[in-house]
């Protein structure tokens, strides 16, 4: 990628670029004219057949059109040492293909026999042939990645064990995936590995140990033997078993933190930490199901099951009561009763009615509208009465 330029600044550069016509610094003398840094990096980047049929770097320009070396008369080195290819070079010398291809070789080299593992090789063969090799390099030569190359070359079998067994990160599963894509590991059930994991972390969040024994078995007896009779894991399965175990262990820390152990609750208990936190906790009731089918705690404890479309609502004539108050009043802009009504009338979310700009509003000789964003396209002309009502 390149630098992003700097303001220009002919007081310290008086002279302009032959090239952009800009004052930066002058690093290059070429044939059509001095050449400033940006110029002359992107010169070095330029790729392309010349018009004498040469194919690559075209630093030069004739007639405004990218040209070779030898017919522009510019004198750059692009010439890779190790590898020979016209190529930008990056260091010694070197391309940065040549320089990734080296610094890949060196990681996973295990140090006890400088060679890479046949297991390795398929990898090492797909970081080197990154489409990019600059950014690939600078993915690389970060330090956490680094150490987690270092750590897989000496790891004594490639296998999906060993690579659990390095420090959890971004990069160890996608080195993982160019693992399995390459043939070294099989292909195994991503949501299922995840949740397995998952669920091993998730019990060190319990304060009470014996809780802890609970949410271990609930996880085991009501999840992964669910998990594990299917042939594949989807994303919805994976993030509704997390969503349960995590209200779960709310739950028992919430008893844990007023004194209650869970042989000892009771339906004011429950009822206590139902109405004190978000409507999430009436998930709550999957756990409760499994507490009692297993006689941890009383048979007569109720959630309120979780349902949608139970919100209240007006009825007709409240609803256009409280339109005409809106409609009428003088205490609001002509924005303020728009959204009201959006509200009122159509039902739409008020924190996504703020996020509206007259942007988004469409406006012709027949119809008023506005996008999805805020729900679907209600047939604009009750929303061109509303904002006509509004004052708009």
């Amino acid at each position: 990628m390149s630098r992003p330029r700097k303001p220009e600044d002919p007081a310290r550069w008086p002279v302009p670029c032959a090239r952009c016509n800009q004052h930066h610094q002058i690093v290059a003398n070429w044939p059509d004219g001095g050449i400033c840094g940006y110029c002359y990096q992107q010169a070095k980047r330029t790729r392309g057949a010349c018009r004498c049929g040469h194919e690559g770097v075209l630093p030069g320009r004739i007639s405004g059109h990218p040209a070779c070396r030898r017919c522009s008369g510019v004198k750059l080195n692009v010439d890779c040492r190790l590898c020979g290819a016209e190529d930008e070079l990056h260091d010694g010398g070197r391309c940065w293909n040549c320089t990734l291809g080296m610094t890949v070789e060196r990681l996973l080299a295990d140090p006890s026999t400088g060679a890479i593992a046949p297991e390795l090789v398929p990898l090492a063969d797909a970081l080197k042939s990154m489409k990019r090799a600059n950014s690939g390099l600078t993915w690389i030569r970060q330090k956490h990645v680094t150490t987690f190359l270092q750590e897989l070359a000496v790891t004594p079998s490639v296998t999906h064990e060993a690579v659990d067994a390095l420090p959890k990160s971004r990069t160890r599963e996608f080195v993982r995936g160019l693992l399995v894509e390459h043939g070294v590991l099989p292909h195994r059930d991503v949501y299922r590995a995840r949740y397995d994991e998952w669920s091993g972390d998730a019990l060190d969040r319990l304060t009470d140990p014996v809780n802890r024994d609970v949410i271990r078995r609930y996880i085991r007896w009501q999840h992964q033997r669910r998990i594990n009779q299917m042939d594949q894991v989807s994303q919805g399965t994976f993030l509704r078993s997390k969503q349960t175990v995590t209200v779960a262990i709310e739950l028992l820390n919430w008893l844990t933190d007023h004194g209650i152990e869970l042989g000892e609750l009771e339906q004011e208990h429950l009822d206590a930490w139902q109405t004190t936190g978000p409507s999430t906790r009436l998930i709550a009731d999957r756990f409760l199901s499994w507490a009692i089918k297993t006689r941890l705690v009383g048979p007569d404890l109720k959630i309120q099951p979780h349902r949608r479309g139970t919100s209240p609502r007006m009825n007709a004539k409240d609803q256009e009561e409280a339109v005409q108050r809106v409609v009428h009043s003088d205490e609001f802009t002509p924005r303020d009763r728009a959204a009201a009504i959006l509200v009122l009338v159509f039902g739409q979310q008020i924190e996504d009615v703020v996020g509206l700009t007259w942007d988004d509003i469409n406006v012709t000789d027949e119809l008023c509208h506005y996008p999805d964003r805020v729900g679907r396209d209600r047939s604009a002309r009750p929303a061109r009465r509303a904002v006509a009502l509004s004052g708009g």
